[in-house]
């Protein structure tokens, strides 16, 4: 079950042998190939507009997920992977939905998006929390073994948004951007779906 959660005996042994610096390249690694985490930081670009609310939205998700990936795995609170994983990808349906207007159309008030992305960050946060329980990291140097996994989620994180970032701005002066735009929007509705399912499947299979 853990090896489905992309914990791997390969990353175990880094993390055995490689020392603090092995907890920064596995965080980074796990946020570069973390999809369900990165198909919602793609939603949430989508919807802003500049590079300073760009800025502002990803640090105040980055807040969120670095408070509850220290403190869960620091106290030792660990969520069931399975249902973590279906709720981060609810958050991934739920900002395909309302990057296409999905609340407009059923005439409701949309929710503070600052608050919810702060709010999934907490989420998020906790899955990545659950990531890092999965392995073995001993007593030793608890506290600085957190830390490091945590810089290695960041550093994963920035060097995922630089290509994303670049391209959707690149795209946003292209006539296609809005098809663009719609389809890919629209693929994070059917992803989340389809995610949230997998992940429930999973849960009922364990």
């Amino acid at each position: 079950m853990a090896f489905a959660h992309g914990v791997s005996s390969t990353d175990q042994a880094t993390l055995d042998s490689g020392g603090l610096l092995s907890y920064i390249y596995v965080g980074a690694k796990h946020m570069l190939t973390g999809y369900d985490h990165l198909l919602f930081l793609v939603g949430v670009v989508f919807y802003l507009k500049g590079f300073k609310d760009i800025l502002k939205f990803i640090t105040v998700f980055t807040i969120g997920h670095c408070i509850t990936l220290l403190g869960a795995t620091y106290l030792s609170f660990k969520v069931d992977e399975h249902l973590i994983d279906a709720v981060i990808a609810l958050s991934v349906l739920y900002k395909g939905f309302e990057n296409l207007g999905g609340f407009k159309k059923l005439n409701i008030n949309a929710p503070n998006l600052l608050a919810m992305v702060f709010g999934f960050g907490l989420i998020h946060g906790l899955g990545l929390s659950a990531r890092l329980q999965s392995f073995d990291i001993g007593t030793d140097q608890f506290l600085a073994k957190i830390l490091c996994f945590n810089v290695g989620v960041e550093i994963g994180q920035i060097l995922a948004l630089i290509p994303i970032v670049f391209l959707i701005s690149l795209w946003k002066g292209k006539k296609s951007y809005l098809p663009f735009y719609k389809a890919a929007n629209v693929y994070l509705v059917i992803a989340g779906i389809g995610l949230f399912i997998y992940q429930l499947v999973g849960y009922f299979n364990s």
